[in-house]
């Protein structure tokens, strides 16, 4: 069942648990709140809230994130959100998130199976990242985040990790397959260090090189094919 709202578009396939466990979904009129209910698309009526739930059209943008902008559908603060920036009318959602004053890949869907393979650890789907540090890095410290680093009790590592300028070490550029909340930030926080800066260069084979921050263009079908034919 979570599986049939993501790919509808309703939610990842982890908020779709959610929306299922509190029994805002109902099949053939019946509230529905086994995660294992099979569907037929064609046959059985799936509502939302009461509402019917509809197959939607695939779609996949690529937004410059800017400084400035909510990575989420709303704000109870009223501040612009990165849905705000993409042109359509269909109900979409950030693939992951990035910070307030963070910068750079993000990409945006309605399709929850998309979101959850790119997301999910087991993938190993890189990131790259240019951050801006409050002092120079010491080389200790630097192998240090390769090796690996406990937050929470769980390990995390930098998969690369190198400068961006021979001359000032504050400059690092960072490569890793973890999508935890604040990573970056929080890793080298762990050792002593605050980010001023952090731009998301690439996530997978996706950048933003020929796009200007605040701009997007639409994902083709050709490209999602390919990425799932490297990753997948």
């Amino acid at each position: 069942m979570n599986k049939y709202l993501s790919e509808c578009g309703i939610a990842s396939r982890r908020k779709s648990e959610e929306l299922i466990l509190q029994g805002r979904v109902s099949v053939n009129g019946y509230p529905v709140i086994d995660l294992a209910t099979q569907i037929d698309p064609d046959k059985d009526i799936v509502q939302l809230d009461g509402e019917k739930i509809k197959s939607a059209k695939k779609l996949y943008f690529l937004l410059h994130k800017p400084k400035g902008v909510i990575t989420s559908t709303m704000d109870e603060k009223n501040r612009k959100t990165v849905v705000d920036l993409i042109n359509t009318r269909e109900k979409i959602f950030p693939v992951g998130r990035l910070d307030y004053n963070t910068t750079g890949v993000l990409l945006l869907t309605n399709d929850g199976e998309f979101t959850n393979f790119i997301t999910h650890p087991r993938n190993k789907i890189p990131r790259e990242y240019y951050a801006t540090l409050n002092k120079p890095l010491e080389e200790d410290d630097k192998n240090q985040l390769l090796k690996a680093i406990y937050l929470d009790g769980k390990k995390g590592k930098f998969n690369e990790l190198t400068f961006t300028s021979t001359s000032n070490h504050k400059h690092v550029r960072v490569v890793t397959v973890e999508g935890r909340n604040h990573f970056v930030k929080n890793m080298f926080s762990a050792l002593g260090y605050f980010v001023s800066k952090l731009e998301r260069k690439s996530f997978g084979p996706f950048d933003v090189k020929d796009i200007p921050a605040g701009a997007y263009r639409p994902l083709t079908e050709k490209e999602i094919k390919s990425f799932y034919k490297k990753y997948a």
